[in-house]
């Protein structure tokens, strides 16, 4: 049997790359040949400790990592009507029963049976080729790269964090967290019309990024109370719409007070601490919506035709692209490098 190249984590902090057997394309399938990969905050973290929120590697085990796809179509199945060998397409990374309530509602992201890449037990894509149904690969437009096609899946999660939200035209937006889903957050709201965009982090290298592609405001977190600078911003009204992306106790817990009244908290980053501390007295007294945020539901078409409009420059959340044969380093580097790096990809060919 024809093999590839496999990238595998081997406990923690370490990876590995070996061969293995290449696929073929099944009924209702196809093979792509895999150009990149993006590093996401939940790969970092299986990496690095081992465990997202529930979700815990079997270290005992060589496991694949990588989510964020995109290649070029280079085997067709039986019964495969539309894709075609030579074409560019995003791999949408959940694959759902089709058949519970979630599913048959439109739901799907909340489907208890999907199978999702890179989620264990479920294995990722870092590797050279993939099989994978017709169905869940999306055909990208000319005159959109394969780059911009691996950053579709985590585009789809800021554009429907900024659905959940009902986010509006001249609506003034906090982000807390600038990192990848921050970003797409930002670049969502920015699609949508909102009016004043506040970002704060704690990464110079972030907040630049994100002054780049659109904040009106950045405030480092570790330089300035970011509920007082708002304040100043806003007048004393607060925002209409407070994101939380990255995932951090501080930052969930500073949401309500960023708020206006009447206005809408959604949560988006996933916490390694399921239990925090929250002002439930000033959500009554505001009347807040809380929304929340589980990976994207319908939006990988609509996120492409975004991107290919030019209303989201997608491509620019990037900063830094490595080999597939330099993926330890790739990786080291997203664990460690809090200086520039804000997202990473892997060039698989």
């Amino acid at each position: 049997m024809a093999k590839q190249k496999g990238a595998f984590m081997r406990g923690t902090d370490k990876m590995i790359i070996k061969e293995i057997d290449k696929p073929t394309a099944g009924p209702g399938k196809v093979v792509v040949e895999i150009e990149y990969v993006g590093i996401c905050g939940s790969d970092v973290h299986y990496y690095h400790s081992g465990k997202v929120g529930a979700y815990e590697v079997d270290l005992s085990q060589d496991y694949m990592l990588g989510h964020e796809c995109a290649g070029t179509v280079v085997e067709v199945g039986e019964g495969v009507t539309n894709l075609k060998i030579g074409d560019k397409v995003a791999l949408e990374p959940g694959q759902t029963c089709g058949q519970c309530e979630f599913c048959k509602q439109g739901k799907y992201n909340l489907c208890p049976d999907v199978v999702f890449l890179a989620t264990p037990p479920v294995q990722g894509c870092n590797m050279q080729y993939i099989e994978y149904p017709q169905d869940y690969c999306f055909k990208l437009p000319e005159k959109l790269s394969t780059l911009e096609g691996a950053m579709i899946e985590p585009l789809s999660v800021g554009m429907h964090a900024a659905n959940q939200a009902e986010v509006g035209v001249g609506d003034s937006i906090v982000i807390l967290g600038s990192g990848a889903i921050g970003l797409t957050t930002l670049l969502s709201c920015k699609a949508h019309g909102c009016g004043t965009i506040i970002v704060s982090d704690l990464v110079d290298a972030r907040l630049a990024k994100a002054k780049e592609l659109g904040a009106d405001y950045v405030i480092n977190g570790k330089d300035a109370d970011i509920v007082e600078e708002v304040r100043k911003i806003t007048g004393g009204r607060m925002a209409d719409q407070v994101f939380e992306t990255a995932g951090s106790p501080v930052t969930i817990g500073q949401t309500t007070h960023l708020a206006k009244r009447g206005g809408t908290v959604t949560l988006v980053g996933i916490s390694t601490q399921s239990k925090i501390e929250y002002d439930f007295a000033e959500i009554m007294d505001k009347e807040l919506s809380i929304k929340s945020v589980f990976r994207y539901r319908n939006i990988y078409p609509r996120a492409i035709a975004a991107v290919a409009s030019g209303a989201i420059n997608v491509k620019g959340i990037v900063t830094h692209e490595f080999e597939f044969d330099d993926i330890q380093k790739a990786y080291d580097e997203a664990v460690n490098n809090k200086t520039d790096l804000v997202k990473a990809v892997i060039k698989v060919k």
